[in-house]
Formats: structure tokens, sequence, C-alpha cells
């Protein structure tokens, strides 16, 4: 399944409230700059591995079990897509 940048997008911003944390405090958890953190959780940009896995971390999980849940948020998507 190919990487999906809104899928992805949607994955960390939902991890981070859940969290309750703001994207200042998690862009600063992360090591990225709040501005970048909002273009990806947009859908604006591809994520870096780098970044991807300084996300991961910063949500408290492995890089495996993030990229995860952005493939079942992109099945859910194109299902929903599929369905119109």
């Amino acid at each position: 399944m190919p990487y999906n940048s809104k899928s992805f997008g949607i994955v960390i911003s939902r991890l981070r409230m859940k969290k309750g944390l703001s994207q200042e405090t998690f862009s600063a958890f992360a090591g990225i700059a709040r501005s970048h953190l909002t273009t990806l959780e947009n859908g604006g940009k591809t994520v870096r591995l780098d970044t991807f896995c300084r996300i991961a971390e910063a949500l408290e999980m492995k890089p495996s079990e993030l990229m995860k849940l952005t493939e079942e948020e992109e099945r859910k998507n194109k299902t929903t897509e599929d369905q119109k």
C-alpha cells in the first residue's frame, strides 16, 4: 500500500490530541518546528524517515506501530472513497 501523507497527518494529529498535547509541545518533543508539524498534520508534505521515527518516539510507540496505524487509516479512507 502506498504511503499517503493525508492519512499520516490524520493519525499523528489524532494521537497527539489523545495525549492532550498542543502542536507546540508535541513538536518540541519530536524535535521539529511547529510549522512543520502543522504541514505534516494537514497532509501537505511527505515525512522524512528520520522525522517519522522522531514523531513515533514522541508518541511513545515504535515506528512500525505508527506505520500500521497510518496504513489502517489509508484503508479506511480508501473504503470510504470507494463507497462514494
